[in-house]
């Protein structure tokens, strides 16, 4: 019963920690070396590009079908989730529920955002090719 009142606690401690920034793309973030997770889908990176340094992981599929495992798994390889890190998607819809999830679900300090891809264009965010980009 002890052992699950510690895990409890830390549980809701990690969640309280955790909370989500929702930014529109600006150069200071860019100048903050804040890791960028591009969750969109491999056809939506071709067709845009990505931001340079960026690090795509896919979310959801064309369908809208994901696996939670698949990408938490290729996050933490590639993302220290222990710090913040900012996520993008096409116009900002899909980062906002894949934010709450990782802050409400993993205690994980995520800033969503607002506007996505397009609106990072516009404030004349550095774009590459996908196949430069690699």
């Amino acid at each position: 019963m002890k052992k699950l009142f510690v895990a409890l606690s830390f549980l809701f401690l990690t969640q309280l920690s955790a909370h989500i920034i929702k930014t529109f793309p600006t150069l200071k973030l860019l100048e903050q070396n804040i890791p960028i997770v591009d969750i969109r889908t491999p056809s939506e990176w071709k067709e845009t590009g990505v931001i340079e340094g960026s690090i795509p992981i896919m979310f959801f599929d064309e369908k809208g079908n994901y696996d939670v495992r698949r990408f938490l798994k290729e996050l933490n390889t590639r993302v220290d989730t222990t710090q913040p890190f900012a996520i993008i998607c096409r116009t900002g819809s899909r980062t906002a529920m894949v934010a709450r999830f990782l802050s409400n679900e993993l205690g994980y300090d995520v800033i969503d955002i607002v506007g996505g891809i397009i609106e990072a264009k516009k404030r004349g965010f550095p774009i590459t090719p996908l196949e430069a980009h690699r």
